[in-house]
């Protein structure tokens, strides 16, 4: 069996310009200026995230309390309308740019998050992608609660969720012939994985090749 080349992308300030968890809870605020009562809890989660009381797993879940109980079937059809009507819209051309060309050049194309993935699995838009993976939420009864469905996908997160996908489908990844790209050092562990690791849009030096998307 041969090897699989990869070409792995992170998601926020990567291929999109903007961090896409508040951009989905502004955009909520926008359909229904009442979600603005949630924000001194997302303020109140941050601070403490801050000061290393909170971890990034209870910040998400408390974070997320503004769409707490929602419908499954409410929560498609409006992370269908949030990918339609802001993230496309604050995609990096460049970023696209690489997608398709690794994409034809036989490369499988997997992003990877630690932004939800009830909301970043609208990124199948692009036509590119083959497999995305992000932080899992449970839904109970049909309904979303706030509460993670295993680790919060970052740093280490994302290499096992990676090993974990290439193993149940029986591909063999071929890393030292693979490119990952980021916009931060949390992604280290995936960065070191590949044989070709690049910084997007990075302000300090560093040794990783740093490209400027827009």
């Amino acid at each position: 069996m041969d090897k699989v080349k990869l070409a792995l992308f992170d998601i926020d300030y990567t291929i999109t310009r903007k961090e896409t968890l508040m951009e989905f809870y502004k955009y909520i605020v926008s359909k229904d200026i009442k979600n603005i009562k949630f924000l001194p809890r997302a303020l109140f989660s941050g601070l403490m995230y801050g000061v290393k009381v909170y971890d990034e797993k209870r910040v998400k879940e408390s974070f997320l309390k503004f769409i707490e109980n929602i419908e499954e079937k409410d929560l498609a059809v409006l992370t269908k309308k949030f990918y339609d009507e802001r993230l496309s819209k604050i995609l990096y051309k460049d970023a696209l740019d690489m997608i398709h060309k690794l994409k034809t050049e036989g490369y499988m194309v997997i992003l990877i998050s630690a932004s939800p993935e009830f909301y970043i699995n609208e990124f199948y838009a692009i036509d590119d992608v083959d497999f995305i993976i992000g932080t899992r939420f449970t839904f109970e009864n049909g309904k979303f609660v706030r509460k993670m469905s295993g680790n919060n996908c970052k740093r280490d997160e994302k290499v096992v969720r990676l090993k974990a996908y290439l193993k149940e489908n029986n591909i063999e990844a071929d890393y030292e012939n693979s490119y990952m790209f980021s916009d931060s050092l949390s992604d280290l562990p995936l960065l070191d994985l590949v044989g070709n690791p690049y910084l997007i849009n990075y302000n300090k030096n560093h040794n990783i090749e740093i490209l400027r998307w827009k």
